[in-house]
């Protein structure tokens, strides 16, 4: 990855901020520079979300000499966890802008530096040859639920593995067959974390799915907040991309992920049902009968969230339980008698 300058080697949380500093020169928060835990002011500060994100979604950016993308590239590269962390944060933003601008066929060798990097930690970590699988039971065998209805004669049949995610070949350069698998495969990487993932990281990427998905959910009619690091009139700079699977499946479990996790945020759950309902319309479009499943699915169970469930009463219960238990004891007494 080129550059105009050969900046030193990030060592450390502190000179990972003095050389972001360089690179944003004033546009960095002043909060950051004095921050105690650099490491967490680079994940959860919100203006350090502002002009990072802000400069990755500016005209031109993503080039291969863009600073901010060789920063990017250097501090994931560090291999310090916490800087990593910081580096992921800001995936939504680096995928979001690469994928929309890619179809253009624009040069993005910053982008795409950045992504390979990202893809080949993914990579590294999950092992050579090895694809992300789970295992379903098989219904040809009985359980404690049920009896198969052909019992097997000799053994039991084996159990159904689903492939979550393929092997992930090495890829050294960025090719239009291969984007969707790699850009899917740095999506499950951020996916892994997106539990300690600041709301505005989750906020970003809902913003970019619905933008790939080039559809409008009926949430659109209704007024929108806006994702914390969102820039004005930003939104016509994205466009609709292809959605394969491999690059479909790990958007909807961060869709999910969400809508259905541990968060308190209405703000988040209604940006992600309405990236849920473009997931779906775009997968109607294409008649992939896997993405209508999903996509139908996880609408499913968003509208299931929004119906308060009714807490169980048990004041007649236990009334007509009484009344029972009162008549048995008089039954056994009148017996007795």
């Amino acid at each position: 990855m080129t550059s105009d300058a050969s900046p030193q080697p990030i060592q450390s949380a502190k000179s990972a901020v003095e050389s972001l500093a360089a690179v944003l020169g004033a546009a960095l928060p002043g909060t950051l520079a004095s921050a105690d835990d650099p490491a967490n002011a680079l994940l959860h500060d919100a203006g350090v979300a502002r002009a990072v994100v802000g400069r990755l979604r500016r005209e031109g950016s993503g080039a291969g000499n863009d600073g901010l993308c060789r920063w990017l590239y250097d501090a994931f590269q560090s291999n310090l966890p916490e800087i990593q962390l910081a580096v992921l944060r800001f995936v939504p933003a680096l995928a979001g802008v690469y994928m929309s601008r890619a179809v253009s066929r624009k040069p993005l060798a910053g982008f795409e530096a950045v992504l390979l990097a990202l893809y080949a930690h993914a990579a590294a970590q999950r092992g050579s040859g090895e694809a992300e699988t789970v295992s379903l039971p098989n219904l040809a065998n009985p359980s404690v639920y049920h009896d198969a209805k052909v019992p097997p004669k000799t053994k039991a049949a084996e159990l159904d593995v689903a492939v979550l995610s393929p092997v992930l070949e090495p890829h050294g350069t960025m090719r239009a067959t291969r984007r969707a698998r790699i850009v899917g495969a740095v999506l499950e990487l951020y996916h892994g974390k997106l539990a300690i993932m600041p709301l505005s990281s989750k906020m970003e990427f809902c913003e970019f799915c619905v933008a790939w998905t080039g559809n409008r959910s009926k949430l659109d009619d209704k007024p929108r907040v806006a994702a914390a690091s969102e820039p004005a009139a930003a939104e016509e700079k994205l466009r609709r991309v292809p959605l394969p699977w491999e690059l479909f499946q790990p958007v909807l479990r961060i869709v999910a992920h969400c809508l259905l996790g541990p968060t308190n945020s209405d703000e988040l759950k209604t940006q992600a049902t309405r990236a849920a309902e473009c997931m779906y319309w775009r997968a109607a479009e294409t008649m992939d009968a896997r993405s209508v499943l999903a996509a139908r699915s996880l609408v499913r169970l968003s509208q299931m969230t929004e119906e308060p469930i009714p807490e169980p009463s048990f004041s007649g219960a236990v009334e007509t339980n009484m009344a029972e238990l009162e008549a048995m004891r008089a039954n056994i007494l009148s017996n007795k008698n």
